[in-house]
């Protein structure tokens, strides 16, 4: 089986990549693999390695692998890359907001945006396939794989959109006459993916319930539900739009259609069975660094990224300053959660220790590193780590571990906030507070679950308890901006995490009672620290085991970085498109949005 696909991707990168090429007599004259196509789109096993061959973009050096998970989603008020306060860096003026269309980083003819319209080629060749020359139903094979390929169009769609707002549609394969586009509606594309998405749902089966969807690595009827439901939200969500920020004037996409649908989609995958929360916090994130990718649990599609490729610990694993007993890869660390959140937290919220890490790996002495504590201003995203992995990376630059790109959990915060728009907080109290009841332990449900969910009486009210329990489940996952804009608070959002970073840097308001000074001793096992004075209030010196941190460096600068000074986050929702291919799109292609 293996053979044949492999057999039959080699085929078919000459097929994609000459379809890719800029020859108008090529794209004039009549394919020469048609009868091919026709044998490959009728025969399952070689089906399959088409419809796989569409995500092999997104491994590729500056695609999704190398520049658009580690840069996009920064800066939050959550999370911050720490190239922010780099003065001149190209990779720092992606995440505060000043991007020009001739970034270093970007501005390259293989970067993601191509990949990304490489990947839609892809996919809109096995579509074209699939429908000509198979029999694509329900509960067939070939229907399966027609509706991991509408999915995995719409995951580029999707993500182009996010980032860039208005882009060219192209959803048949490229010809003489579609060579150049201009950039369509965003409204038409979210139309297009969301009805493509519901036909997918009807083709794909639910986790587990064939032998293709047994994996989080292929899309199943969960998942293209969950995802559609994501879309549904983002459409007649607030965005920048060239004339202002403002929701969608398609009535198609208004939010009473777009809510509705939402509700019915996330609540189908709750009331189905086939995929659940983890029951720990913690478990959920040691079985994802441990790489289990069995469906019918939290997680419901992972960008899949073999051994040798992705860079998600690469970037934001607790960092590791050498080669240790954990790891022989000594990076992770490009990015954390601001100093705020962790404060933010309940301290009894089990989700708050292990998405705030305020230590690194140092550097090893014979092959042995120790936890150490790093600044205030200074913290890991916890959810990555390469200790909790059961194989030994040693790679130089890749660590193989899938991302995640949606879970459970968020279907029930859709469901939650679409059932508290359409129907009121009582309706949507139900799916907060399962969410919430996976937070804390069972002996605080009455409190911290009930009474808390219980005490929001008005949809305004609920919403804003939604917002803050997005931050806490989901930070460290760069999920936070694309919600903040379709909520309208993106520039108001980061105002307030910086004037809260200068509370906590002057112990002032909320932070008044953070202590200045941090204990440490290690534990038997000579690499984990035991810590004292991260809790609010906990000022005592506990004892001479106890060596002695401050706890105060935040500079004026970082705290400055989130965003650049002088620019407004609203007026930069998105990044530009890049020089290259602007020269390359005869004329066709323009920024917008003052770039």
């Amino acid at each position: 089986m293996k053979k044949t696909i492999f057999l039959t991707l080699i085929f078919l990168a000459g097929l994609f990549n000459s379809c890719q090429e800029f020859d108008e007599d090529f794209l004039d004259a009549p394919a020469p693999s048609s009868g091919d196509e026709s044998v490959i789109f009728s025969t399952p096993d070689l089906a399959r390695g088409a419809v796989d061959g569409i995500l092999e973009r997104m491994g590729q050096t500056n695609s999704y692998r190398g520049r658009y998970i580690p840069f996009y989603g920064f800066n939050t008020d959550t999370e911050w890359n720490y190239s922010s306060d780099e003065v001149g860096s190209s990779q720092g003026e992606l995440m505060i907001y000043d991007a020009t269309p001739t970034n270093t980083q970007m501005n390259r003819d293989n970067n993601v945006w191509a990949m990304m319209y490489a990947g839609i080629e892809r996919a809109n060749l096995c579509i074209r396939g699939l429908r000509t020359y198979g029999n694509p139903e329900p509960g067939t094979a070939l229907g399966q794989l027609l509706g991991e390929a509408l999915t995995y169009r719409a995951i580029y769609y999707a993500d182009l959109l996010k980032t860039w707002g208005d882009v060219p549609a192209r959803f048949e394969p490229i010809s003489a006459e579609t060579l150049y586009l201009p950039k369509s509606s965003r409204d038409v594309i979210y139309k297009q993916i969301i009805a493509d998405l519901g036909e997918a749902e009807e083709l794909v089966a639910w986790p587990n319930d064939n032998a293709t969807t047994t994996t989080v690595e292929k899309a199943n009827k969960a998942f293209v539900k969950a995802f559609r439901a994501r879309l549904a939200l983002a459409a007649s969500g607030f965005q920048q739009y060239p004339d202002g920020i403002r929701r969608s004037n398609d009535p198609d996409l208004s939010v009473q259609n777009m809510y509705t649908l939402a509700f019915n989609e996330a609540t189908d995958v709750i009331n189905s069975g086939k995929a659940s929360l983890e029951p720990s916090f913690e478990t959920l994130w040691r079985n994802y660094n441990e790489e289990s990718v069995v469906a019918g649990g939290e997680s419901l599609w992972e960008i899949p990224f073999a051994a040798g490729r992705g860079r998600v610990l690469f970037s934001f694993a607790v960092r590791h300053r050498g080669v240790d007993q954990h790891t022989g890869q000594a990076r992770g660390g490009i990015a954390g959660p601001l100093p705020t959140v962790f404060y933010d937290f309940d301290e009894q919220d089990t989700r708050r220790d292990v998405t705030c890490v305020p230590y690194q790996w140092g550097n090893p002495t014979d092959g042995f590193a120790q936890q150490e504590l790093v600044n205030l201003d200074t913290w890991y995203f916890g959810k990555y780590r390469y200790e909790w992995m059961n194989r030994y990376v040693t790679s130089t630059n890749d660590d193989g571990v899938n991302k995640i790109y949606m879970r459970y959990a968020e279907v029930l915060l859709i469901a939650a906030e679409t059932a508290n728009e359409l129907q009121g907080p009582g309706a949507a109290a139900p799916y907060l507070k399962a969410l919430r009841r996976r937070a804390f332990p069972s002996e605080l449900h009455a409190e911290k679950v009930d009474a808390y969910v219980d005490a929001l009486s008005s949809p305004a009210d609920m919403l804003d308890a939604i917002i803050n329990e997005h931050k806490y489940e989901f930070t460290g996952e760069m999920e936070r901006k694309m919600n903040l804009i379709r909520w309208n608070l993106l520039g108001a959002n980061l105002d307030e995490a910086k004037a809260k970073m200068f509370n906590l840097k002057n112990r002032i308001g909320e932070y008044a009672d953070v202590p200045t000074t941090l204990y440490y001793k290690y534990q038997e096992d000579g690499e984990t620290l035991d810590i004292y004075g991260l809790n609010r209030n906990e000022t005592e010196n506990p004892g001479p085991d106890y060596s002695a941190q401050d706890w105060t460096i935040l500079e004026d600068d970082m705290i400055n970085s989130i965003y650049k000074l002088g620019v407004n986050p609203d007026d930069r929702q998105f990044w530009p498109i890049w020089q290259v291919f602007l020269d390359a799109s005869n004329g066709q292609l323009v920024n917008d949005y003052g770039y």
